[in-house]
């Protein structure tokens, strides 16, 4: 099976995103960081793949004092944790700024999700989109909706073709027995 064509590189800085949405602040502040990294990977995880980024969500080292290492999730999702003292501003910067000149440029989009102003000036100043992290929120919530809706048309389409396939007095006993006729 072929590997489907990205159209963007997202990276998203983590917890600033964490920080910004009410339902991921809450899950932090009952459950911890770690549950709350985790929603958020499984919620950009579905994103990336329904809108066909390639995903790369950024932690800083917070605190920990361990080499940079990533963790590939999914053949289009990467999680990246910083080296002890680099933030994940900077890592998303570098990122941007080697973008900036490669031929990739030309091939994809490049988007940086933060609601950091500072970072939001310097990533598109090197060409990349900015998101907010609401924007991000509502474009979640939106294609979630979307892939709901898109589930709902799948289970419809799958079962008439299955009912269309049946011969006429198959059909029609399958009718009746759903009205509650006797057949």
């Amino acid at each position: 099976m072929s590997r489907p064509r990205t159209t963007a590189i997202l990276f998203v800085d983590g917890y600033n995103i964490i920080g910004a949405w009410s339902d991921l602040q809450a899950t932090r502040d009952r459950q911890g960081l770690d549950v709350a990294r985790e929603q958020l990977i499984e919620v950009l995880t579905n994103y990336g793949s329904f809108r066909g980024y390639d995903t790369r969500i950024v932690f800083d080292a917070h605190l920990k004092h361990s080499p940079s290492h990533q963790e590939k999730i999914t053949h289009q999702v990467c999680v990246h944790y910083t080296n002890f003292g680099q933030t994940a501003d900077s890592y998303i910067e570098i990122a941007c700024a080697k973008f900036s000149r490669s031929i990739e440029k030309y091939q994809k989009r490049l988007i940086v999700a933060t609601s950091d102003r500072a970072q939001q000036m310097t990533v598109v100043g090197y060409g990349a989109e900015w998101m907010s992290a609401s924007r991000l929120a509502h474009d979640v919530s939106n294609s979630q909706k979307g892939l709901r809706d898109q589930r709902k048309t799948e289970k419809k389409v799958s079962r008439s073709s299955v009912f269309r396939g049946l011969d006429a007095t198959a059909q029609k006993r399958l009718a009746a027995w759903r009205m509650g006729l006797p057949s």
